[in-house]
């Protein structure tokens, strides 16, 4: 039986626990993204994405009044409404989805949104197909 190999490497970033249970991505930069995407560029993308999460958990008025606001209403304005949580993770898919169309689609990366994963993990696609472009 002839073995075929697979025209993508996926790369797994794992959720970094040591600040507590917030969602948080590790910054160590991959090295299977070497000659394809430059560091700073790694990284200003995962420490954004890291700040997006820090915003939609921190607490503050606003996190307050929508929670009275769905137990004064038995959680039912809940189906009317998005909370602030829910629309960070629609921010950031729209931003993973800017960043692989303007940096990483054309150096043959693509990021994996992490609400697909459950917010374990961040998969970064890397296609062997592609030469990478600098």
């Amino acid at each position: 039986m002839d073995q075929q190999r697979s025209p993508h490497t996926k790369v797994f970033i794992q959720r970094d626990f040591s600040d507590g249970i917030p969602v948080k991505f590790q910054t160590r930069y991959p090295p299977e993204l070497e000659g394809r995407v430059d560091r700073a560029t790694y990284e200003r993308t995962i420490n954004t994405i890291n700040e997006m999460f820090a915003d939609a958990e921190s607490l503050g008025s606003r996190t307050y009044c929508e929670s009275c606001f769905a137990c004064l209403t038995g959680y039912i304005a809940l189906l009317c409404m998005d909370t602030y949580y829910e629309k960070t993770l629609k921010k950031v898919r729209i931003y993973l989805e800017e960043q692989n169309q303007t940096i990483y689609m054309s150096r043959g990366v693509m990021l994996i949104d992490p609400a697909e994963r459950g917010l374990r993990i961040l998969e970064i696609d890397i296609s062997s197909m592609d030469t990478p472009q600098r």
